[in-house]
């Protein structure tokens, strides 16, 4: 492994991997870890970790922490969240965040941005992952892990948990992508439609009306207040292609039959969203990009204990929204870690 200085700067390294999916086809992913200075420093004194010694720039009384979160970010998106980051290291864990193929910091020349033709294919890059955060550990034990996911990163870590039980000890998702606009027979219908582009010519373009309102609403290139890069981080998002539109909505489809994920659950949204063809202002306040009373509904399909958080204010990602209203969304996630995350 060849760690680098990431693009967030000195408290954030950054390492690019291959993984070969099921398909057998080596695709590049990027792990990017949160190293502030004074967990680096406990990773060199494994006695004084022991001793239950500080080892969080914050002070915030953690030793070497036994506990890691990875982060899936949502479809034409990457990490830049360093606000997050501290938050999980504030909070006694390691943070890692995985920019997975053909996105953000692991995007190559000649691929699609965004583009995978099944959701499957992201499961050996995410096992990849979680292997290299064992193998950072002195002791050789691999830590506890979190599971975190947004959007369309939020439904890709729910199916990977299915499906890889025991190994997530708690999954934390923020408006995850579980089901389309409206109903489950809208997603059938789409499926339906999309399914013989997908199969014939799965990299085809499939023109939807393009809208930038969630873009403007966080990035402080426009009306928000987060530093993006456009480039990884289109204003109009990816083109969108038929073979991953079948695919997202061949996961939304598992999970509408049911998942049994074992570890407890955390779903947090928006309190309201805000669609159509115009900008709206209440779109500064709401999930301009998914429905969240389908969400909160579908959320129940997805194991045996959720715990399901609507946050008044919140923006499709929650944790880009007002300072406000996602200092609300940071104390809803630190009652429900000291409620399912054991020591």
């Amino acid at each position: 492994m060849q760690w680098q200085t990431d693009i967030l700067g000195d408290d954030f390294q950054a390492c690019a991997f291959e993984a070969a999916g099921p398909d057998g086809v080596l695709r590049t992913a990027t792990l990017v870890r949160h190293t502030p200075q004074a967990l680096v420093e406990a990773r060199k004194r494994p006695e004084e970790a022991a001793a239950g010694q500080d080892a969080t720039a914050a002070g915030a009384g953690t030793a070497l922490p036994d506990r890691a979160v990875l982060f899936l970010h949502g479809w034409s998106d990457y990490f830049f969240n360093e606000e997050l980051a501290e938050f999980w290291t504030g909070k006694g864990f390691e943070f890692f965040a995985l920019d997975m193929h053909n996105h953000g910091r692991s995007l190559r020349p000649g691929t699609h941005g965004g583009y995978v033709a099944d959701l499957d294919n992201y499961d050996a890059e995410i096992t990849a992952a979680i292997g290299m955060i064992g193998s950072l550990r002195q002791d050789g034990r691999a830590p506890r892990l979190t599971l975190m996911g947004h959007s369309t990163g939020g439904l890709i870590a729910a199916l990977w948990a299915d499906r890889h039980p025991g190994v997530a000890s708690q999954l934390v998702l923020d408006s995850p992508w579980l089901e389309v606009h409206g109903s489950p027979a809208l997603r059938r219908a789409a499926r339906t439609m999309v399914e013989p582009f997908a199969r014939f010519w799965p990299e085809s373009v499939i023109r939807l009306p393009e809208r930038a309102f969630y873009w403007r609403s966080i990035s402080n290139a426009a009306e928000g207040e987060w530093a993006l890069d456009d480039a990884y981080r289109p204003p109009h998002a990816f083109p969108v292609r038929a073979g991953w539109l079948s695919a997202v909505l061949s996961g939304q489809s598992r999970v509408a039959r049911g998942l049994n994920i074992d570890a407890p659950i955390l779903v947090l949204i928006s309190g309201a969203s805000a669609n159509g063809m115009f900008w709206k202002e209440s779109m500064r306040r709401t999930d301009a990009v998914l429905d969240v009373n389908t969400i909160a509904l579908r959320a129940l399909s997805l194991g045996r204990t959720v715990t399901l958080e609507r946050i008044d204010g919140a923006l499709h990602d929650v944790f880009l929204s007002a300072p406000r209203v996602r200092a609300d969304a940071y104390a809803r996630l630190s009652r429900w870690i000291a409620a399912y995350v054991v020591d």
